[in-house]
């Protein structure tokens, strides 16, 4: 039996050796003879139809025979087989190697709407940091990050990758956790906080203490993740192979009972050939083929086949918010000076001419506010400062410039008065971020800063709801910016300070009450809830690499107010589905009695079923221009 399966997975790698190159090489040899098969024409001693036999019936044989041997697994082209052989056996040629074609016309459409990826778990994979800074005394001493053990003492340089968990012995510093959280601003962190594998250090240098290392960072924690949730998720069966037992079945009683009785054996063969489930097979590829047509035209790229089919059973949409619902990025909100020598404009171009020379995504985001307003910055920046995890401090046109927290002005005696603090808290509460501005240690005023939400959002949301969808936001930010952002979208239901455990966590929940998920997201922190997730949706024109190759559907140009409409496309292609199916057994049954009494012969059989082929290809091909009702023009 070991070599019988060994002999049969060589044939299958043969067979398969090629790809879909060598099956369209095939189909169109196979077409070409079918047609000179149908006209007669032919230069050769033999019907031109044996080339579709050879071509595409021995590949459905091939995968038959290995089926039944190796794991008797019925499917539908058991039953094609029978067809086949019996075809041959009375001289029915052209019906044999047109049943051949269709069989594998819609194989190929099923292979073409299909696409795995696992580049997303690579690329976690060199995330993964490979060296560490060792600290022995005041020695320093480069190792590789494996060898890193807990309780060991590293030093983390700025733009350095944090190698191993663990937390801050001394420094202060501002870490990007956009690869664990992924919160749109660094993060200041300063002695006792703690600090992530993976993430990276902006701006200042800090010692640390590991506390956890090798399997148990959490890099490696979110590589695991991604792999346990992409093999957790079942991929859908086709409809002629759920279906192939009763079918073949059905079609060997009618044929044996059908010769028994008349003894017409030309009768039990067409039965065959009639009931062969070619429009059956071609009844969803097709369908999903033309949905994704429609799909690419509104800027969504499909990269799982059946990802349309799961899609039009989702009961709840999760959003990561940061770069989905948002733009991913800081904007100035508001300037407000609170001394009557300094304007508001003043005060914006000031500060933004003190940023000029940060790093830093806030300084950046006043200076290109600034930027709108006036073409040129007053002054040039002169012994620029940033204090990691407090703000800046430059010389602009003779002015000293502090920019940042409150504990920062305080200590260059310039501290903020309550009331100020009062009036700011309320955007605080909202989940913004306020630079407070001092001149020559005078405190004139603050600026506020959030993450702005995408065009639309709002509309999207009802859009959503009107398609019976529950928008639930999960986010990495804090309980103020997540509650204001859900309570701005509309979205009633939202959980903060989500890892990514967390939002597999939510998954898995809403997945044992029997209420499929979609998730959209852009950040490598996505990539797991994006694979275990029903369907996985993500960024393409923002979105990190790791997301995209996780995720079921990208959306290419990022305009996520066109997911209603792939929503409705899923579930509209699904009706379309269903009325093909029906169609194809509904004629099926219909030639099957014409079979029985005699009316039909194989070749004419094949012809009618065929008919059926092409009605189901042409009911299919209206999604491509497909557009729901509900969306505007």
């Amino acid at each position: 039996m070991a070599a019988i399966q060994k002999w049969m997975e060589k044939l299958d790698d043969f067979k398969d050796r090629g790809g879909t190159k060598k099956d369209i090489i095939f189909l169109v040899i196979s077409g070409i003879g079918i047609l000179m098969s149908l006209f007669n024409l032919s230069p050769f001693p033999f019907d031109m139809a044996w080339l579709s036999i050879i071509f595409c019936g021995v590949p459905i044989l091939l995968d038959a025979i290995i089926g039944l041997i190796t794991r008797f697994d019925i499917k539908a082209d058991v039953l094609v087989s029978m067809a086949l052989l019996a075809s041959i056996a009375i001289g029915e040629i052209f019906a044999a190697g047109e049943v051949a074609f269709i069989m594998q016309l819609g194989g190929l459409l099923e292979e073409l709407t299909v696409a795995r990826a696992q580049a997303g778990i690579e690329r976690l994979v060199h995330l993964t940091p490979q060296t560490a800074t060792l600290l022995q005394g005041d020695i320093e001493k480069k190792i590789p990050a494996e060898e890193v053990k807990v309780g060991d003492l590293l030093r983390v340089r700025p733009g350095e990758t944090i190698p191993v968990d663990g937390v801050i012995t001394s420094g202060v510093t501002s870490i990007n956790q956009a690869v664990m959280t992924g919160e749109s601003m660094p993060v200041d962190k300063q002695t006792g906080d703690e600090v992530f594998s993976g993430t990276v250090n902006q701006f200042g240098a800090f010692d640390m203490q590991a506390t956890k290392v090798g399997e148990d960072s959490s890099i490696q924690r979110m590589i695991r993740l991604v792999q346990s949730a992409d093999a957790d998720k079942a991929k859908i069966v086709g409809l002629a192979d759920r279906w192939a037992t009763w079918i073949v079945v059905i079609a060997l009683s009618a044929a044996l009972i059908t010769w028994a009785v008349t003894g017409h054996i030309i009768r039990a063969v067409t039965i065959l050939v009639v009931f062969c489930p070619c429009s059956l097979v071609l009844a969803t590829p097709c369908a999903i083929m033309a949905a994704i047509g429609n799909a690419s035209s509104h800027g969504f790229l499909i990269r799982e086949g059946d990802a349309l089919e799961r899609l039009s059973s989702v009961k709840k949409i999760l959003f990561d918010k940061t770069g989905t619902l948002t733009y991913g990025t800081p904007e100035v909100t508001e300037v407000a000076s609170t001394d009557p020598t300094v304007s508001e404009s003043d005060l914006l171009s000031l500060s933004a001419a003190a940023e000029q020379l940060s790093e830093h995504p806030i300084g950046k985001a006043i200076v290109r506010a600034a930027k709108k307003e006036s073409a040129t910055l007053p002054g040039v920046c002169e012994d620029f400062h940033m204090i990691p995890g407090k703000g800046i401090s430059a010389e602009v046109g003779g002015q000293k410039v502090l920019a940042g927290n409150t504990g920062m002005l305080s200590e260059n005696g310039s501290p903020v008065k309550e009331d100020i603090l009062t009036d700011t808290k309320k955007y605080l509460l909202k989940g913004c971020t306020v630079i407070y501005v001092a001149i020559d240690q005078r405190f004139v005023g603050y600026i506020v800063l959030s993450d702005t939400v995408r065009e639309g959002g709002t509309d999207l949301i009802k859009a959503l709801k009107n398609e019976h969808l529950d928008p639930v936001l999960l986010t990495g930010d804090n309980p103020n910016a997540a509650s204001a952002m859900a309570e701005n979208l509309g979205i009633f239901d939202f959980r903060a300070q989500c890892l990514p455990e967390d939002k597999l966590n939510f998954i898995e929940e809403s997945q044992k009450k029997e209420e499929p998920v979609c998730m959209i997201g852009d950040g490598i922190n996505d990539a797991p809830s994006l694979k275990k997730a029903d369907v996985g949706i993500a960024m393409g024109g923002i979105g990190s690499d790791i997301a995209v190759d996780a995720a079921d559907i990208v959306l290419v140009d990022d305009k996520i107010e066109e997911l209603p409409h792939l929503m409705a496309l899923s579930k509209h292609m699904m009706r379309t589905i269903r009325i093909n199916i029906t169609f194809a057994m509904v004629l099926n049954f219909i030639a099957l009695f014409l079979a029985i009494i005699g009316i039909l012969n194989p070749v004419v059989g094949a012809l009618v079923h065929n008919c059926g082929s092409v009605l189901v290809i042409i009911n299919s091909a209206f999604l491509l221009r497909w557009k729901s009702k509900k969306q505007p023009e």
